[in-house]
């Protein structure tokens, strides 16, 4: 559990490494759903609708390609890797012990 309670010996855990590896966690759970899920669309689909003329919108695959890339793994095929639960596991456990500034 990564809940830190007042008072006792263990130390809060960075919020940011918590979100991060979160999100790893759902991403591997949809990666081995399979394509003909409605949440996996979601995940990799492209908005349909016209975007204003500014940045473009950041999207769930490219918020992960950006954790894997922080822990070296931004060349690998993410959706590839997440189907073998173990070395996944072995990614998400390395986003959350990244040094956050």
């Amino acid at each position: 559990m990564l809940s830190f309670i007042p008072g006792g010996k263990g130390k809060a855990p960075n919020i940011v490494r918590v979100i991060k590896s979160k999100r790893m966690i759902w991403a591997g759970h949809v990666a081995r759903m399979g394509g003909e899920r409605g949440v996996h669309s979601v995940l990799l689909g492209k908005p349909e609708r016209k975007r204003p003329l500014e940045r473009p919108g950041r999207r769930w695959v490219d918020n992960i390609r950006m954790d894997l890339q922080e822990v070296g793994c931004g060349y690998m095929d993410w959706i590839e890797l997440a189907q073998d639960r173990d070395r996944w596991r072995t990614l998400v456990t390395a986003v959350m012990n990244l040094r956050v500034p």
